[in-house]
């Protein structure tokens, strides 16, 4: 029962307001990618995961660059507005879609709609301790990120349904609505404004003071970079995955549909434990642990069978949230009100980054060494692991010791 209890966090009408919103525009989200995939067909059939890959491209590339700008935006403005700009934005590119006679058109739309997407997200983020308060947002993060999970587990069969029933194009249209509720519902709102710094400065000394305190702090620096460790091991999975089962087990699209909806059931699993003891085990050992579990799960996966295969699988997905939803309260708990949005807005960016990274390695590792890709990624993310835990030291007291500030 402790584990449901963060659904207390409902009990805020705020809370519940912008967490359904999000909810909305994440199944959104699983609209886009479903018609995308589909679209990608339609416009280069055999080359279409080219252009899902480049469009996953320029979704980092969007990230990476925007969001910096986007929290320090959000820690200046109303981000009530802020965040329903981004919802309609969003269906405006998106209710173009279903119209594109061409590849390059996908190009520009996709990297529109994800601008719209690096302003919300961080902005979202950084507006859970403003309505939950700093004590209580761990619980609001658990909610939110179980959620996310279930949808990102349900979402691509829901869109697949709906694709099938509405036709790959018109399923653009649905997916619009989607983000006008979203818009809709945060517009019923009152005022989300984020207490103004004494301070007033460049936006140019914004963006950097976001990425200086995610390294000065030490438990903040510390969750950052076990980020990384987990994007090799979460890319690894992403992307080695459907290899494995559908060539080297010879199995069916419902076999990858099982093992992917594993390694999301686990970090859903991971969100509840996190939500319920998050404030008993210091986040820092959350962090470690999870980049610790997640590492040793992908080790035997190019050796494992379907069912081992979902029981790793379900492992590495309670260790990749471990590492990600406790990375996220720590920001909250770390940072004063009047800079929580460039700090969301600079972690949004970097954690992205590790992903870029991430992605070809998972893919010159499955090039390279297609029977021990798992395996080497696996002892890679262990010794940086390694290398991390010993240069920093042990962090105790990571809610003691007051933030730092440049104000």
């Amino acid at each position: 029962m402790k584990a449901f209890a963060l659904f207390s966090a409902l009990k805020n009408p705020r809370f519940a307001r912008l967490y359904t919103a999000q909810a909305i525009s994440q199944i959104g989200d699983a609209l886009t990618w479903v018609g995308l995939a589909l679209l990608a067909y339609q416009l280069a059939q055999g080359n279409a995961a080219v252009v899902l890959g480049t469009a996953l491209t320029l979704r980092v590339l969007a990230f990476v660059i925007f969001s910096p700008l986007a929290g320090v935006v959000a820690d200046r403005v109303n981000r009530k507005w802020l965040l329903i700009s981004c919802d309609f934005g969003r269906v405006l590119v998106i209710a173009c879609l279903p119209f594109v006679d061409a590849v390059w058109q996908v190009y520009g739309l996709m990297f529109i709609l994800n601008t719209f997407t690096a302003f919300f997200t961080p902005t979202n983020q950084a507006t859970v301790p403003l309505v939950m308060g700093q004590e209580d947002a761990g619980q609001g993060f658990a909610l939110s990120s179980a959620t996310t999970e279930l949808i990102n587990i349900a979402g691509p069969g829901l869109a697949g349904a709906a694709a099938a029933l509405l036709g790959g194009r018109d399923l653009f249209f649905l997916d619009a609505v989607t983000f006008l509720v979203s818009g809709l519902l945060i517009m019923t709102l009152p005022s989300l404004q984020a207490t103004r710094g004494e301070v007033q400065r460049s936006t140019w000394s914004d963006i950097r003071d976001g990425t200086a305190r995610l390294w000065r702090d030490p438990p903040i620096r510390f969750a950052l970079l076990m980020e990384l460790v987990a994007a090799i091991a979460g890319a690894l999975i992403l992307v080695g995955t459907v290899t494995h089962v559908k060539t080297d087990l010879q199995l069916g699209d419902a076999s990858y549909g099982w093992v992917m909806a594993a390694y999301g059931l686990g970090a859903t699993l991971a969100s509840l434990v996190v939500g319920a003891y998050g404030k008993r085990v210091p986040r820092t050992t959350f962090v470690l642990l999870g980049a610790l579990v997640t590492s040793l799960a992908i080790l035997p996966g190019n050796q494992s069978a379907l069912y081992p295969l979902l029981a790793f699988w379900l492992v590495a997905g309670i260790g990749q949230n471990w590492v990600n939803l406790p990375a996220e309260t720590l920001l909250a708990e770390r940072t004063e009100e009047a800079a929580q949005g460039r700090v969301y807005g600079a972690h949004f960016a970097w954690s992205h980054l590790w992903y870029a990274l991430a992605y070809p390695l998972a893919g010159f590792l499955g090039t390279r060494f297609p029977e021990r890709s798992f395996l080497y990624g696996g002892l890679l993310a262990l010794v940086l692991l390694a290398f991390i835990w010993i240069t920093s030291g042990r962090l105790k007291g990571e809610r003691v010791a007051a933030p730092r500030t440049t104000e």
